[in-house]
């Protein structure tokens, strides 16, 4: 059953990554209930992240299970079983749909993928995600298009991969704002990739994002990049951020740091998510959920994206 669904995605959707030269790419996303896994492939490689839940398996049953799914995804694949990765995604204590990661592996597995034209660094093994989201392929996409000349903010930065498309798309400035300093390092492995060397324009920002907004000028920024957790209450926030009830003031912030006519980009994971529109100082916002959804996860997205600009 399930390498009949693989088979039937695997099909489908390398006909439409080579069409798109796109070589990272979801498989599959617990499309069958007795196989709560993620598959993707990032060129040579695949990471697997199982979602933790509760089953009748002893744990010699659940080995067996495991290593007959990767013998399935090897043969769709032909990828080799030592070329796979494999996370465990267990569901965190508070209401949100987050995940915690397991414990690391003991060896690193570190790569680099290529992304219209771009290099990215991927971790398969030490974080609970890989370093660059799939599912935001397209929206980086429109960014890169939004980027020439422009003063460019991101916010929540991760690993900077939208900054990577502005910078290399001929913003002005770029600047990147996180909480992390692993992941910020990350960013900065990220530029070096791509030959982004100018440390007068490309800024790396160690800040809590929701305090950092309140210090912004305004009328600055051209362009505006922000997806936030969907919950935060790290010991290094003065704040929890909780992203249903804070949009309205993050959003409100940033558009005042922006230049008449800027544009910003949100995206939240928050599968509930309602966006406070009458609350939020411009008219001019936009749904592009649908528009920026890649091929693979068509049917499966579980995040939702708006783009709003201010008003003239």
């Amino acid at each position: 059953m399930f390498e009949n669904r693989l088979l039937k995605n695997y099909k489908h959707r390398i006909k439409q990554a080579k069409r798109q030269n796109i070589s990272c790419w979801r498989l599959y996303d617990h499309d069958l209930p007795e196989f709560p896994v993620c598959v993707e492939i990032y060129e040579d490689y695949i990471y697997i992240a199982e979602y933790n839940r509760r089953h009748s398996l002893s744990d010699e049953e659940h080995e067996t299970w495991l290593s007959e799914t990767k013998k399935c995804i090897t043969n769709i694949t032909s990828l080799p079983i030592e070329n796979m990765y494999l996370r465990v995604r267990k569901r965190m204590d508070h209401k949100e749909e987050q995940y915690e990661k397991e414990e690391a592996l003991p060896i690193s597995k570190i790569i680099t993928v290529n992304e219209n034209g771009l290099q990215f660094k991927v971790n398969l093994t030490d974080y609970l995600d890989s370093g660059l989201f799939l599912d935001h392929r397209i929206t980086r996409q429109m960014v890169q298009a939004e980027s020439k000349d422009t003063e460019f903010l991101n916010l929540f930065s991760y690993t900077s991969s939208f900054s990577v498309y502005a910078a290399a798309a001929g913003a002005k400035t770029v600047t990147s704002v996180d909480l992390s300093k692993t992941y910020l390092a990350w960013s900065e492995d990220n530029f070096a990739l791509n030959k982004l060397n100018n440390k007068l324009a490309y800024q790396f920002i160690h800040a809590d994002v929701k305090q950092y907004l309140k210090t912004l000028p305004a009328n600055k920024y051209d362009l505006v990049l922000m997806d936030p957790p969907t919950f935060s209450n790290s010991k290094r926030m003065k704040d929890v951020l909780d992203i249903q009830r804070d949009h309205v003031e993050l959003i409100n912030d940033v558009l005042r740091s922006m230049k008449p006519g800027g544009i910003l980009y949100f995206s939240t994971n928050f599968s509930h998510f309602k966006i406070d529109a009458e609350s939020i100082h411009t008219k001019l916002i936009k749904d592009i959920t649908k528009a920026t959804t890649p091929f693979d996860f068509d049917g499966r997205l579980k995040r939702a994206c708006f783009k709003l600009q201010k008003p003239v």
